[in-house]
């Protein structure tokens, strides 16, 4: 489970509207029939149209000012092995959501006309998508770029001879062409990947925009908030803040694992991908811990979500933790970050 959650900026600038945003989500709905479409929801809604979103975010932005941001994106993406717990993929993350936002206003430690906040008192809309394209960022596309150039390269000869611009063998360099579109490190049903290309199986994921206003348009409330849980003197009075983002991830995988009957895996955990970077001696203890069968699938799973996996088991922990970190912290802080705001 990767949760991610976002000011939604543009450019440099935060935008003043979520209707790009919204325009955004829409892009699957694009020629599809109306049975067909994934609609907007939110705590008791279903079926809520582009324009409603976008009016009800875009009128709930009292005193904030330009430099702030309006409303945050939530993006929730389940692993493979959690959607697979999903007799309905669509039916069932939208009820994950809902329990999901619980979680979310749980997380706060704000107060609102002296008592805790509820799910009334937050203002969001979510949208179930179910496909994903490579980006430019991702590994595979960056690990396929020298290829990829080399057949750009290698086209372009071949055009200009075509065009009498240049002399070379076209037959040859086709051969040549067919080669690096072979050789490749990343394919998917035998294409090389590129930026665009559909990635491939279930890829059921969660889009959450939730105003930064709370319901009355009266209270700000930021998930952005570097305070877990402080009070503060405002107007003469103490007021608390702050947004305890490990409450929220951890209760989010629990809140999933409830709902579902899913048996979380060790690698699977917020508190482990996070150990692996705060306290890698720790992450390596407990994963040696682990029954057999969990520690294989473990491995497993390091290997499909990006955490590091052991290429040979040392005898002792501290040598596992000697040998690993090093080469591989870099990459699994990338791997945290995205899932929070700056753990």
């Amino acid at each position: 489970m990767y949760i991610t959650i976002t000011p939604q900026k543009l450019g440099n600038n935060y935008s003043q509207s979520s209707a790009d945003f919204v325009g955004y989500l829409e892009k699957e709905n694009q020629g599809l029939e109306q049975q067909d479409m994934e609609h907007f929801f939110n705590q008791y809604g279903d079926e809520i149209s582009a324009e409603e979103v976008v009016k009800e975010i875009d009128g709930n932005t009292a005193k904030l000012k330009k430099k702030e941001p309006k409303f945050y994106s939530i993006t929730v993406s389940p692993s493979k092995y959690e959607l697979r717990k999903l007799q309905n993929n669509s039916q069932d993350l939208k009820t994950y959501t809902r329990e999901l936002m619980k979680n979310y206003v749980a997380s706060f430690n704000r107060e609102i006309n002296g008592r805790p906040i509820t799910i009334n008192d937050i203002k969001y809309y979510a949208k179930i998508e179910h496909q994903r394209t490579f980006k430019g960022t991702d590994k595979q596309i960056k690990e396929n770029q020298p290829f990829a150039t080399k057949i750009l390269q290698l086209k372009t000869d071949i055009r200009n001879i075509q065009e009498g611009r240049a002399e070379g063998n076209i037959k040859k360099m086709k051969k040549e062409i067919a080669k690096l579109e072979r050789q490749a490190p990343h394919q998917q049903n035998g294409k090389r990947i590129v930026q665009g290309m559909r990635k491939y199986g279930n890829q059921s994921h969660i889009h959450i925009i939730v105003s930064r206003k709370d319901a009355s348009n009266s209270v700000s409330l930021s998930p952005g908030s570097k305070h877990k849980a402080s009070e503060v003197e405002m107007h003469g009075k103490n007021v608390k803040r702050g947004f305890d983002r490990d409450k929220f991830f951890e209760k989010a995988e629990k809140t999933f694992d409830k709902t579902f009957g899913y048996k979380r895996n060790f690698a699977e955990t917020y508190k482990a991908r996070k150990d692996f970077v705060k306290n890698p001696k720790l992450y390596f203890a407990a994963l040696m811990k682990l029954p057999a069968s969990e520690r294989a699938l473990a491995f497993k799973m390091m290997t499909k979500t990006g955490l590091p996996i052991v290429p040979s088991i040392p005898v002792s922990q501290a040598q596992i933790a000697l040998r690993v970190f090093k080469r591989l912290r870099r990459g699994a802080e990338v791997a945290i970050k995205s899932s929070s705001i700056g753990i």
